[in-house]
């Protein structure tokens, strides 16, 4: 019997840019994330259209054991003094754990665990990102270029937005052109 030898999926680890597999594309716009900012009327005032965030996943199986590995590209931008972000999750099985290593630009990370405990990471490239089970997440731009990073998760994880509906305890702002964070009550 003679070996098959498949070419795997490929990262440019520079750009974060897939190739060599079929890829699940999804575009999230200001128009998508309602709620999300705290400047609302700034959010409202916005161009609706605006990409905040684009995430390319391999084209893999789901199911028990499975993973999903994803890139997330995260624009530069701000609603009023608020750095844009993604929208930030629980995962639907709260034991499951993330992996993300940042590919490009600089951002952060912000971590809240179900008793509210917060915790930063700064995101650049190069760096290594073990998110825990019971752990919310999300991504947050504070740099002028397209912050990337790259995701695995279990396939079974899922994400529950709903439980983070009041947001986040702290949000990361732009003062006096310093990067700053604030406690927030609604969080």
């Amino acid at each position: 019997m003679k070996p098959v030898l498949s070419q795997p999926p490929h990262v440019d680890w520079l750009t974060g840019v897939f190739s060599r597999t079929p890829l699940l594309r999804k575009t999230t716009r200001l128009a998508d994330l309602h709620g999300v900012f705290a400047d609302f009327s700034g959010w409202q005032h916005a161009d609706p259209q605006q990409i905040v965030y684009d995430v390319e996943m391999l084209d893999t199986p789901s199911g028990s054991g499975e993973l999903f590995t994803g890139v997330t590209h995260l624009h530069p931008g701000k609603v009023g003094d608020e750095y844009f972000m993604t929208r930030g999750h629980f995962h639907a099985l709260r034991e499951q754990g993330e992996v993300y290593f940042g590919l490009r630009g600089d951002g952060l990370l912000l971590l809240q665990d179900e008793q509210g405990a917060m915790r930063l990471e700064p995101v650049f490239a190069g760096s290594v990102h073990i998110i825990p089970g019971y752990t919310a997440h999300r991504l947050i731009n504070t740099g002028t270029e397209i912050l990337s990073a790259l995701a695995v998760w279990s396939s079974t994880a899922g994400h529950d937005y709903a439980a983070l509906a009041g947001g986040f305890a702290w949000r990361v702002v732009e003062d006096d052109r310093q990067v700053q964070v604030r406690e927030v009550q609604n969080g």
